[in-house]
């Protein structure tokens, strides 16, 4: 019985596995293949650890670059020591420790999040348009729709002012609607959606609970 109990392994006394997700079994026949001496045998070897590999994803099969994909991991699984044929380019240790390049944040103005990207790219596209009835159109669009991300975010109310403080802000000075006549929607009317939405969001939790303690026979 001591005998047996000294022959346990523990993972912590194993190797530690390159990608674990394979298992212990494909290590070891990586391993074995990297042993074999014949080059012809070794070819032989690895496509079978293709095959059992592809198996154990199926649902990639349909991927374009799934076979390539298949022998990167093996020569990775191999720490770069097994030499046989490949039939795609074969990775280098240094091109897959070469660190990306850094995304660049796509938030141009975190001062006012809430507005979201797609705000400062209307402010733009409107600065590039001549000065006419669709611009102002589209500059009263931006508006009110600024109007309804700072309600949601914010508070119940705002004052127009302030949306026109910031988008003459956001627009670089360009587009000025601090001195002008122009009043946005109502802000009751632009959380009509928001209120109709919550409304049916609770109507279906009081379905649910309902549902939930009514007797079943």
């Amino acid at each position: 019985m001591i005998q047996e109990v000294a022959q346990i392994e523990y993972n912590t006394e194993r190797p530690k596995l390159i990608i674990p997700e394979y298992g212990r079994h494909i290590q070891k026949m990586v391993d074995q293949a990297i042993a074999t001496e014949d080059k012809e045998e070794r070819n032989k070897i690895a496509k079978s650890i293709i095959a059992v590999m592809g198996n154990l994803n199926p649902h990639l099969r349909d991927v374009p670059d799934f076979q390539p994909m298949l022998w990167d991991q093996l020569f990775i699984i191999s720490d770069f020591k097994l030499d046989v044929d490949s039939p795609f380019p074969i990775p280098s240790r240094e091109e897959l420790m070469e660190r990306p390049e850094p995304l660049s944040y796509p938030q141009n103005h975190p001062k006012y999040r809430f507005y979201g990207n797609n705000i400062k790219r209307m402010i733009d596209v409107a600065n590039s348009w001549e000065e006419g009835d669709k611009k102002e159109g589209l500059i009263l669009t931006i508006a009110n729709h600024m109007k309804k991300c700072f309600l949601n975010w914010n508070k119940d109310t705002v004052e127009d002012e302030v949306i026109f403080e910031h988008l003459f802000e956001l627009s670089g000075g360009k587009i000025n609607l601090k001195n002008s006549d122009e009043d946005l929607s109502n802000a009751s009317d632009l959380m009509k959606n928001k209120k109709r939405f919550n409304t049916n969001s609770s109507n279906k939790k009081n379905y649910k609970s309902n549902n939930r303690n009514r007797k079943r026979y």
